[in-house]
């Protein structure tokens, strides 16, 4: 399939329930409102093909960028790469589902992430939070440094509160993940989601938000989730 082809079997799936959704979460036009398991068959059919997930990428249109990730070839692309996406990734769910996704399935993940997490730009910075949430839920313990993710745990105590609302989100999932899919930290994740407590995120033109993490820990293991809890695949 090529880059037409796709585009127009991407609007032959729209819907106009999921495209309100989707605009209510941040997004903007171009785009189609596509569900994302009906991209699955096309996947399938295309695979991975980095040149045309560039062109769709490129597009600005929201189901075209996100099925670009899902065909994306992670490991052909550079920093320079991410750093493209990053930019044109303009709210959470294209930061964080799409960009820090692809980037997770990378040698350089981390490297990138950690300077995401320090440029002060709120997408940037969910998007390299979000990155470790993705990392830490799929890769063996010993591939990180546990002085380093303790860090990490520490910053998000002493900042979580004063970062933008989106950063505050990926920070509060990096608590969770950590305590669920980190043993080596688990009791520092647990208290350190205890210590930050409850966390507002203010949303436009609606009632404010609060995110526990201690609490969402807490029901998963009365659910009987096992700790070090680790996903086969990334990406879906």
């Amino acid at each position: 399939m090529d880059f037409e082809m796709v585009m127009q079997e991407l609007e032959s799936l729209s819907s106009e329930r999921i495209k309100k959704t989707y605009i209510s979460n941040g997004a903007h036009e171009p785009l189609f409102g596509v569900a994302t398991g009906k991209m699955k068959p096309i996947a399938k059919k295309i695979k991975i093909n980095q040149p045309l997930a560039e062109q769709l990428y490129a597009t600005g249109n929201y189901d075209a960028m996100y099925f670009a990730g899902i065909i994306a070839d992670p490991m052909t692309m550079t920093e320079a790469d991410f750093e493209r996406w990053i930019d044109s990734a303009y709210f959470y769910m294209l930061s964080d589902y799409v960009v820090a996704v692809t980037l997770a399935e990378t040698d350089i993940a981390q490297a990138v992430a950690d300077k995401w997490i320090a440029s002060g730009e709120e997408l940037k910075m969910s998007a390299g939070w979000s990155c470790y949430c993705w990392l830490l839920g799929n890769r063996k313990d010993a591939e990180f440094s546990a002085s380093k993710i303790a860090g990490m745990l520490d910053q998000v105590e002493n900042t979580i509160h004063d970062s933008p609302d989106r950063t505050k989100s990926a920070m509060n999932n990096f608590m969770y993940t950590v305590a669920i899919s980190y043993l080596p930290l688990h009791d520092k994740a647990v208290e350190t989601a205890k210590a930050v407590g409850p966390v507002e995120i203010k949303r436009d033109k609606k009632k404010s938000s609060i995110l526990l993490a201690s609490e969402n820990i807490q029901k998963e293991l009365d659910r009987g989730k096992k700790l070090g809890f680790k996903r086969k695949y990334v990406r879906c």
